[in-house]
């Protein structure tokens, strides 16, 4: 078991500084990344727009989503990796850590995921490449995240819930939502 791993990071331009914290968690990564595509949303399309452009920029079996503004721990995508294995599933998330704020789903952590009754999931993902393009990100006037994964659930998609925190969701002034009008 040696899938290829792609990152998609949609950025924002006034956000440099959080963008090379994002990508160095990716380059520290004790899995191999193969790829990473990172798309600057200088026309300020908006979020759905953005993470598509970075997800097309992806050519490996798997993509994990991070924000310019977050970070991975690095045993993120390792313990990704093993886990959608492990589970076969198609899609997998596991927590984060919150810097300078509060979990708002604190409900949500170490809860199986159920496609039936689906709750958030943050767009910190490992997805299967092909699914996630099969699906893609269409505008959603926000939630563009929540629109992709009930894309996903309609598809068939497994999606499993790994209770570890392995990523840093920082919550700081530069936090957008990727809304063009709050940069």
């Amino acid at each position: 078991m040696n899938p290829t791993v792609g990152v998609a990071i949609p950025a924002i331009p006034v956000r440099s500084t959080l963008l090379q914290r994002a990508v160095g968690s990716v380059l520290g990564q004790t899995y191999p990344v193969r790829q990473l595509s990172i798309s600057v949303d200088h026309e300020r399309l908006g979020a759905a727009a953005n993470r598509q452009r970075a997800l097309d920029g992806i050519g490996t079996d798997w993509t994990a989503f991070l924000d310019d503004d977050d970070a991975f721990m690095p045993e993120h995508v390792q313990k990704l990796v093993h886990f959608a294995h492990d589970t076969d599933a198609d899609y997998v998330f596991s927590w984060f850590e919150v810097v300078n704020g509060g979990d708002p789903f604190p409900q949500h952590f170490g809860k199986k995921y159920d496609v039936a009754a689906p709750h958030h999931t943050t767009i910190t993902v490992l997805v299967k490449t092909e699914l996630a393009k099969s699906v893609g990100f269409r505008p959603a006037g926000g939630g563009e995240d929540w629109d992709f994964t009930l894309r996903c659930i309609e598809a068939g998609a497994t999606i499993e819930h790994l209770p570890e925190r392995t990523w840093y969701w920082f919550h700081d002034t530069a936090n957008t939502s990727g809304r063009p009008d709050r940069w």
